[in-house]
């Protein structure tokens, strides 16, 4: 999607997102990409969403969504590795590491509550927070050390819904619980784990599809997919889609 016109971009995003009059603020999100190994290939676990569903009917998405405030105050058992710590606080207007914290944590949460895996460590755990209970209740503190900051995208203008999305990824080991019938909000259907090259070729939306071919590349270069990589970072600029890296 590097270097496309906004009308080049609308006319590849028009079906999967609604186009809406005046301008919305992007909010902080978190996606996460949960991979696996079979032999040589990796494998990537995606989720249809609903066809009821207003944002991206029907599409193959990663677990993920909009960071809630009270995500930050959640307890870890581990804190994000300090080279992925400095790549996400580069993430934010004003550098807040509570800020940081909480959009990782997002995607650790998100990807309960539409896939039913946590990702921790076995250990009681208590917190206030309504949307943790399940880690209370399997017993699951969650850590923020397995994830890696793959990319950032900024939903182009117009739309009805703008997100400032960051793409994590953790490997299906560090998983301590995984529940048989998915997470609590049964937002996504029919969850699989797709060779990262066969989930390209699914109905996915245009920039998901940018990010698993980002992902490709580091895999080829990187496997263990080690601390403090750079980052591709999308948005829009002057009427063209770039792709800058920090």
């Amino acid at each position: 999607m590097d270097g496309l016109t906004k009308t080049q971009v609308d006319k590849a995003d028009s079906r999967d997102f609604a186009l809406g009059p005046g301008p919305k603020r992007p909010r902080d999100a978190a996606t996460l990409i949960l991979l696996d190994r079979r032999g040589d290939d990796f494998l990537v676990l995606m989720g249809r969403r609903h066809a009821s569903h207003a944002f991206m009917p029907g599409k193959f998405v990663f677990p993920g969504g909009r960071t809630d405030p009270g995500d930050g105050r959640v307890k870890v058992a581990d804190s994000l590795e300090p080279q992925e710590e400095a790549k996400m606080l580069a993430t934010l207007a004003r550098r807040s590491p509570t800020r940081a914290r909480a959009i990782a944590l997002c995607a650790i949460r998100e990807t309960y509550e539409e896939a039913g895996l946590l990702i921790g460590r076995k250990a009681p755990f208590t917190t206030s927070g309504d949307d943790w209970q399940g880690f209370v209740e399997h017993g699951v503190v969650p850590s923020l050390r397995p994830l890696r900051l793959i990319a950032r995208a900024i939903t182009p203008p117009g739309r009805v819904r703008r997100f400032d999305t960051r793409f994590l990824a953790a490997w299906r080991s560090d998983v301590a619980v995984e529940l048989p019938g998915g997470g609590p909000t049964n937002e996504l259907q029919e969850l699989v784990w797709l060779p990262v090259q066969e989930a390209q070729q699914a109905d996915i939306p245009a920039i998901t599809k940018t990010i698993l071919n980002e992902l490709q590349e580091r895999l080829a270069i990187d496997p263990e997919l080690r601390p403090g990589a750079q980052v591709p970072f999308y948005r829009m600029v002057r009427n063209s889609f770039i792709r800058d890296v920090f």
